[in-house]
């Protein structure tokens, strides 16, 4: 398992114990046969794909033992243990450092609102405490998720030809139809072809995508029977594409028969989960709320300025 940022701190003050002047990189092997992390854990992504979450620990690690002033940074991107943390090493037990380092952080950390409860609640869990880094994507995702399920409720509430007209309008938000004008329409409500909807991909309609769509309860899952019609209609048509969408999931019998086709026709299945999922990120019938900008040091900019060599 990944240690948390606060369990690397102590041991990566003790490898810089030697003196040595090292960057955050420089500690992940070390670090990884301390914690006897496997290759796949060691270089393991965020979901998100916003870097690698080992390397990202190890460097807010080092944030925090530089603001409590056991490590030295002679120049940007590099540590070295400061004499106050040679001291400590010495003098006192991982305990006491890892009590020193929070006690300092919180001096020089501005306060929060008495009205928030995110410090309280840090302080609670320190043991499996995320990065500042790791609890904004915790929060996105909490209210993501929030949302999502939202999309579903509301979805449910609804007639079921909406769900028809919400999924053509969905394709055509992804990028399917294109440019083609009016790319994108619903079948007949008798239609008994198994098609709910289509999407024109080219102007002069040489493809197509048919959709079908069941708005159903949680827990009422989609049945290989229900596909395989699906797919006999698809198979009809002159480019055998199509996407089944449901509100609720597909049966192990219906997604077995799907992957079996091998790409004749080709069938997508989207459960509904990966509906919510799709028509967050790509905004339907949603308002941005708030955007947050985080920033980064750009390793260019300041690499390109000289360097002090002068004695301080």
């Amino acid at each position: 398992m990944i240690p948390q940022f606060e369990q690397i701190r102590i041991q990566a003050l003790k490898i810089l114990k030697s003196g040595a002047v090292m960057r955050a990189k420089d500690f992940r092997v070390p670090l990884a046969e301390h914690f006897h992390l496997t290759d796949d854990e060691m270089n393991a992504w965020y979901p998100s794909g916003n870097g690698e979450i080992f390397l990202d620990r190890i460097s807010w690690a080092l944030s925090y033992l530089f603001i409590a002033g056991l490590v030295e940074k002679p120049k940007r991107g590099d540590y070295k243990i400061s004499d106050k943390g040679s001291a400590m090493l010495e003098s006192c037990s991982d305990e006491q450092i890892s009590e020193y380092i929070k006690a300092t952080v919180n001096a020089r950390t501005p306060k929060k609102n008495s009205k928030n409860k995110l410090e309280e609640v840090s302080d609670a869990t320190e043991e499996n405490e995320p990065t500042p880094q790791e609890r904004l994507y915790n929060s996105y995702d909490n209210i993501k998720q929030s949302i999502q399920s939202e999309i579903l409720t509301t979805i449910l509430s609804k007639k079921p030809q909406e769900l028809e007209r919400l999924v053509v309008r969905l394709l055509q938000a992804m990028g399917y139809g294109g440019e083609v004008k009016n790319s994108g329409f619903i079948t007949k409500l008798s239609n008994d072809g198994g098609i709910d909807g289509i999407i024109k991909e080219d102007i002069l309609g040489f493809n197509y995508i048919y959709i079908q769509a069941k708005r159903y309860a949680l827990g009422n899952n989609v049945g290989r029977n229900e596909v395989q019609s699906f797919v006999g209609a698809v198979a009809g048509t002159s480019s055998k594409k199509g996407v089944f969408i449901t509100t609720s999931d597909f049966t192990k019998g219906a997604t077995d028969y799907v992957d079996s086709l091998n790409g004749s026709p080709t069938i997508i299945l989207i459960n509904g989960h990966q509906l919510t999922e799709y028509i967050y990120d790509f905004g339907l019938g949603l308002q941005t709320e708030m955007t947050f900008k985080v920033m980064k040091m750009d390793s260019d900019y300041w690499d390109s300025m000289e360097e002090d060599k002068s004695d301080k």
